[in-house]
């Protein structure tokens, strides 16, 4: 039995052309070529499109508003009215104090009189006036440079045109920003809405966005004389193949990596596989290992290889180079027939047949465990529906950016209102599942800056390749999710945050609550994480029994989480004593440098130190890792 054979998708056809011809010198002939190339692309995508668009029904419906991706535009409505709604609401508050709106409106004519003098005096060649503010405070160029990227290249400031034009930007962004968020009686989702909507407005007009606006992307097109413009238009039409008419921005080159190649690699064989997952068992790496074995749950948004990318990066390899023996649930990429799967039967199905297979397979009756992400919410869900039935298998739990109390789930709110869930469940139901595209442009949203229009720009302007990046290339092989399943998630959890209500929440039969999980839990979040905050996190902590530790990483969701020893970029934060506060714990805590992976093992160890021989994997006849389920939709293979 050999490993899964990855299918072949390298580029070819005039495709492949296009791109190759764009590199150096090129004559009139090879332009126009291109050009061809670039026109005939464009002809077939939209005959694609508009076949689509006749599939789904007349012609004609797509003047009366039908969309490609299955949406009527007529349904679109409400969002746009839901967030007009909100903006609406904010004018009405602004109107009732004239006052203050007209002295705000004042200081920031104030502040732009002082922008263009100073402005004028350096375009004229005078120094600058040195008794006026500087309107647009930020430091020295290379704070600038580490605050806001768009903006880091030293011709922003050197030219004084787009230095006048950046602080321009700045300074109407930040007055923009200053009157939303000073406005008193809005109601907290209006509130969140329209500075959350307000941001992206901002962050889309950029001058750094716009071909004549942004000087690095001016000195490119001169120095290739437009051949930069060339690449990106083949970018663009790229992405917008792989979208099928739908605007699929590459964060990295797809190509570039193969799971069970270059990414998930590390060696073990599939020990179970049923309807929502499949069971692997990793190889050890020591003659001796903790008699206690892991099990890994990873979140079923995205794929498990998160945590083992690649070998230098790989938390599963660096766990059984530590003695663990290393179990990991792949959980299927689910189509229109699993659509009535419900939460229950990710936690019956995957964590509880887990449970059963590693003591069938090991003799060992109790599991450490991990969830990350939205795996460590179901991972706690099993672990209260465990100790309500008496049952410690679970002896330890680990939380990697995992929200138990969701009081504060951040930005994410502002899509998850009960108007806005009932229409996600009527299309869902249409289709049966949520596809993962629309997970992840939603939370590419909370960060535009850095996962939209930094790509726009570097892509479609700058005309740049994209790279390979392991971590970017994991967030882009997205899942779809059952439609019964991710309603129940999304209003139990975020909605109505019922998991920290006592017996609330029935899972299986089994009420919740989750004080009477007093198995030891381990709690790692990340400073900077916008998807899970880390008050947040330290708030579901304290929902639970029993002895617990918080730890705070560096960096963000992903980026804080795979942080090897050796080579990781970021400490981390420790406090052995818990307050009632995340800011009182987060005022007395030692920073550490290097990976919480270490912190973590030391933990785990300490709570059951006993070792066993090695226990060898063995051929189950269902493949050997990273299994056939992760391949299901893989993005580097062509398939979405």
């Amino acid at each position: 039995m050999g490993k899964k054979r990855h299918m072949q998708t390298g580029r070819h056809g005039p495709d492949a052309n296009a791109g190759q011809q764009l590199g150096g010198e090129r004559s009139h002939e090879d332009i126009r070529s291109v050009l061809a190339s670039i026109a005939e692309r464009s002809r077939r995508l939209v005959l694609d499109w508009l076949a689509r668009v006749e599939q789904e029904g007349p012609v004609e419906s797509l003047l009366a508003g039908h969309a490609t991706d299955g949406l009527p535009l007529a349904e679109m409505a409400p969002y746009v009215m839901r967030i007009g709604g909100a903006f609406l609401e904010m004018t009405a508050r602004l109107a009732y104090d004239p006052a203050r709106l007209a002295q705000a409106q004042l200081g920031f004519w104030r502040d732009c009189l002082v922008l263009w003098q100073q402005g004028a005096r350096r375009m004229m060649g005078l120094p600058l006036q040195e008794d006026l503010p500087d309107v647009t405070p930020v430091g020295s160029a290379e704070e600038a440079r580490k605050r806001d990227r768009r903006f880091r290249d030293p011709l922003w400031r050197e030219n004084e045109v787009f230095d006048f034009i950046r602080q321009s930007y700045l300074l109407c962004a930040r007055f923009i920003q200053d009157q939303i968020r000073q406005v008193g009686g809005m109601s907290p989702d209006a509130a969140r809405k329209v500075d959350f909507y307000t941001r992206q407005f901002i962050d889309a007009m950029s001058p750094a966005n716009f071909l004549l606006t942004n000087p690095q992307v001016l000195k490119r097109t001169m120095d290739t004389r437009g051949e930069n413009l060339l690449r990106g238009l083949n970018n663009l039409l790229a992405d917008l193949e792989r979208g099928r008419g739908r605007l699929r921005i590459r964060m990295t080159d797809i190509e570039a990596f193969r799971t069970g190649e270059t990414i998930a690699t590390a060696p073990g064989v599939v020990v179970c596989r049923n309807t929502m997952m499949e069971l692997i068992q990793y190889e050890p790496q020591t003659d001796q290992v903790l008699r206690r074995p892991l099990l890994i749950v990873p979140p079923w948004i995205n794929k498990f290889y998160i945590l083992d990318l690649q070998p230098h990066n790989s938390f599963i390899r660096w766990a059984t180079a530590q003695g663990h023996t290393v179990f990991v649930i792949s959980w299927i990429n689910p189509d229109e027939t699993l659509a009535g799967k419900s939460f229950d039967d990710y936690m019956t199905e995957g964590v509880f047949t887990a449970l059963d297979e590693i003591a069938r397979l090991t003799g060992e009756r109790q599991v450490n465990g991990i969830g990350y992400c939205l795996g460590g919410t179901l991972l706690g869900c099993a672990a209260g529906v465990l100790a309500a039935r008496g049952d410690n298998r679970l002896a330890s739990t680990s939380f990697l950016a995992t929200m138990l109390d969701f009081c504060d789930p951040g930005e994410i709110s502002v899509f998850i209102d009960e108007e806005q869930l009932r229409d996600m469940e009527a299309r869902m139901n249409r289709r049966g599942y949520l596809d993962g595209t629309e997970m992840s442009e939603t939370f590419n949203l909370l960060r535009a800056n850095d996962l939209i229009w930094s790509f726009v720009v570097n892509h479609y302007l700058m005309g740049e390749t994209p790279v390979p990046f392991d971590l970017l290339h994991w967030n882009s092989d997205g899942t779809r999710m059952p439609a019964r399943m991710h309603i129940f998630y999304l209003r139990t959890m975020y909605r109505d945050n019922l998991l920290v209500v006592p017996d609330a929440v029935v899972l299986d039969g089994t009420s919740i609550d989750l004080s009477r999980v007093t198995a030891p839990a381990y709690f790692l979040a990340t400073r900077e994480d916008h998807i899970a905050p880390w008050r947040t996190i330290y708030r579901g902590m304290q929902a639970l029994g029993g002895e617990r530790r918080f730890v705070l990483s560096g960096a963000g969701h992903v980026a804080g989480i795979v942080n090897p020893p050796g080579i990781g970029k970021y400490g981390y934060w420790i406090n052995d004593s818990l307050a009632d506060e995340p800011e009182e714990w987060l005022a007395n805590t030692t920073e550490i440098a290097g990976s919480w992976w270490t912190d973590w093992n030391h933990w785990v160890t300490a709570l059951a130190p006993e070792k066993c021989d090695a226990r060898n994997v063995h051929d189950h006849g269902l493949g050997y890792a990273p299994g056939t389920y992760v391949n299901d939709g893989y993005i580097g293979q062509g398939r979405a």
